[in-house]
């Protein structure tokens, strides 16, 4: 296994990797904690958290394993190289752990919280069940021969899958709506730095090790922020340009009680 060429570069390595884990997994709290302020999930696309919970699952598999199996981690070294670097460090693994469970409480608020005639469409739930299922097929096939990287690779192009497809959802909800209210714009930017901050923590490890080996041999981690970043480039630019006219303005009717307030400042405490 290789070794760190330049000690200011493993220092940038492990800021940029903290940095992209603590932004990822801190952005889960604004949606979560909306919710519970409005105790309510209007505006939330359901679809977009059940196909979130998919994939954050799969990517733990793919990053546990890595980090964690020797077995895999000799597939690995025997099919990019014994002088190459796991792609997948602790910062990923902890992120990995701390979106399923977020994801699973934002799920669970989707059961308990005021949902109007919002529902979970039949669409994301036949592609959970072919994932899962297609899956477990690749599980048995990869059982006897012991394949393990090919199975966790499977894993890997799953979350990229996911990633790609659940933001779509939301995206469109959106556009319907012509309005983000509800889908809590904290997640974004937050989700936009944690994706900046993993792609350069990719890039430094391929400058140290003077190679490129680290973003194809772990294609989905590369895909994974190219993917989020232009989704929550889009999000934002609904959200700051398309349809800020959307947020709630005094009505016309309250207008002679706001100036029957400024005429009389006792009264303003009332207002």
């Amino acid at each position: 296994m290789a070794s760190w060429n330049s000690t200011p570069l493993e220092i940038l390595y492990q800021v940029l990797g903290w940095t992209a884990f603590v932004s990822w997994s801190v952005s889960f709290y604004p949606q979560v904690i909306l919710n519970f302020r409005r105790k309510s999930v209007v505006g939330l696309n359901f679809d977009f958290v059940m196909l979130n919970l998919t994939k954050h699952s799969s990517y733990l598999i793919y990053n546990a394993a890595l980090y964690f199996s020797a077995a895999v981690q000799r597939q690995y070294f025997e099919k990019y190289g014994f002088g190459q670097m796991i792609p997948v460090a602790a910062n990923d693994v902890a992120f990995s752990i701390h979106a399923v469970l977020l994801t699973a409480v934002t799920l669970f608020q989707i059961i308990i919280y005021e949902r109007g005639s919002q529902k979970i469409s039949k669409v994301s739930i036949a592609i959970v069940s072919a994932v899962w299922l297609g899956a477990a097929v690749c599980f048995f096939i990869a059982l006897p021969s012991h394949r393990w990287l090919w199975l966790i690779s499977v894993f890997n192009t799953i979350q990229v899958f996911m990633t790609v497809i659940k933001y779509i959802p939301q995206a469109c909800m959106n556009f319907v709506r012509k309005s983000t209210d509800g889908f809590s714009i904290g997640n974004i930017l937050l989700d936009f730095l944690g994706g900046c901050a993993n792609y350069g923590q990719m890039a430094v490890q391929s400058i140290d090790q003077d190679s490129w080996v680290n973003f194809y041999g772990n294609i989905g981690k590369s895909l994974l922020s190219l993917v989020s970043i232009s989704f929550d480039l889009l999000f934002m630019f609904q959200h700051f340009v398309l349809y800020r006219s959307t947020v709630k303005q005094p009505s016309p009717e309250k207008e002679p009680l706001v100036k029957a307030s400024t005429a009389q400042p006792q009264q303003c405490s009332n207002v």
